[in-house]
């Protein structure tokens, strides 16, 4: 872990001791610069949770990655930072109201005067860490993101114009890196998960989202919408790079994205 090179590939140059508001400050410069994507998934390139594996990926290789690498990643940067940091296991919404299996999502809780909730690779969601206490609320483009208890486990609720949805459910049980190995095999190889059959790309940006989802480039600002349909190979590697950073070697076949 280089901390320095970490820290300038998220454009961080702020506060580093350990407080909330150096926490809210590199979780938000985490969303903003580092993207939620599956790419390698398509692409046939297997994902291991290895943390020198990760650091080249995201930090020396521009890339982005889901949850296990993002948040698996930025627990370690948070840890070379002084921060007091676990790992925490969710069981994701699905359409029909169950929630999936034990290691299905990996977020972070952070202990400081509060403990607060962290999480860099869950999509669209939360921008600002919540306070991790029943009622602990961020607010982030019109949706309200909450944690309540149900029973003996954690819930994040999504609230907006349209109603109530729980996003996932969790324990405060601490976890290890290795812990999340299994599921992290079944997404990107079972035909049951959702990330082997389809593609995305998304980042948070200050006043909205853009998003390259299966060749469909989804742009939001101030609640304003905007799509567009690329249809080549050379465009999606334009827009991966223009909007993303992310720039794949000529060598590099990327056609298994034109779908």
């Amino acid at each position: 872990m280089e901390v320095e090179t970490y820290l300038r590939r998220i454009q961080y140059d702020g506060q580093r001791q350990p407080s909330a508001a150096s926490l809210r400050a590199l979780h938000r410069q985490h969303l903003f610069t580092v993207p939620f994507e599956n790419l390698d998934i398509p692409l046939r390139n297997p994902i291991r949770l290895e943390l020198a594996r990760l650091y080249d990926k995201i930090v020396v290789r521009h890339r982005g990655g889901f949850c296990y690498e993002l948040n698996g990643l930025f627990c370690d940067l948070l840890r070379n930072l002084g921060f007091q940091v676990q790992m925490l296991s969710a069981r994701v919404s699905r359409a029909d109201g169950s929630f999936g299996p034990e290691f299905d999502h990996m977020l972070l809780k952070v202990e400081l005067e509060d403990p607060w909730l962290a999480d860099v690779g869950f999509g669209e969601s939360f921008v600002d860490p919540i306070v991790f206490r029943s009622g602990g609320a961020s607010e982030v483009n019109g949706r309200c993101y909450s944690v309540v208890r149900v029973g003996d486990e954690w819930q994040l609720v999504r609230e907006d114009a349209q109603g109530r949805l729980p996003q996932y459910r969790f324990r405060d049980i601490p976890r290890q890196l290795g812990d999340y190995a299994g599921m992290c095999h079944f997404h990107q190889t079972s035909p049951d998960s959702h990330f082997t059959t389809s593609w995305t790309c998304s980042k948070a940006t200050p006043n909205g989202r853009v998003t390259l989802a299966n060749m469909r480039l989804i742009v939001t600002r101030s609640g304003n919408r905007e799509e567009r349909l690329l249809t080549t190979e050379a465009e999606v590697r334009q827009c991966l790079r223009e909007q993303f950073g992310i720039e794949f070697p000529e060598s590099a076949d990327l056609r298994t994205l034109v779908v």
